[in-house]
């Protein structure tokens, strides 16, 4: 039986449930290995390769490959642990989240130093 999740009605947002953390599970564990320096090196040499050793779904490795965050979140990725991704490139947290709203960085920034987004449009749909 499927248990009731109301969050669900909440245009453009991903919750990282315990549905999310199946689904992701082996793009999630491809980040974590991203820890240790020898993962990273070897990543980086040859991506492809690498992804080989991880049964995730096509789609979730095109994600990586192309770096679109919002698939990898959508395909159950967790935003902490693609930060071992981004970070690997050598990326800011500030610069993914940049990329993942559509935004430059330097309009990111603003924002957040602004107080950050207007809840407009994110709310229930039966709220609108």
């Amino acid at each position: 039986m499927a248990l009731n999740k109301p969050y669900l009605d909440i245009p453009g947002t991903v919750i990282f449930d315990s549905d999310m953390a199946r689904q992701g599970y082996w793009v999630n564990q491809f980040c974590m290995s991203l820890m240790r320096a020898e993962n990273r090196k070897r990543f980086l040499q040859d991506e492809a390769t690498y992804l080989d050793d991880w049964p995730m779904k096509a789609e979730q490795r095109k994600g990586v490959l192309e770096r679109d965050y919002n698939t990898l979140l959508s395909l159950g990725g967790n935003v902490y642990y693609l930060a071992k991704l981004f970070s690997t490139d050598g990326q800011s947290f500030q610069y993914a989240a940049a990329l993942m709203t559509g935004m430059t960085e330097e309009d990111y920034r603003e924002m957040m130093i602004k107080g950050g987004r207007s809840p407009e449009g994110n709310m229930y749909k039966k709220e609108q």
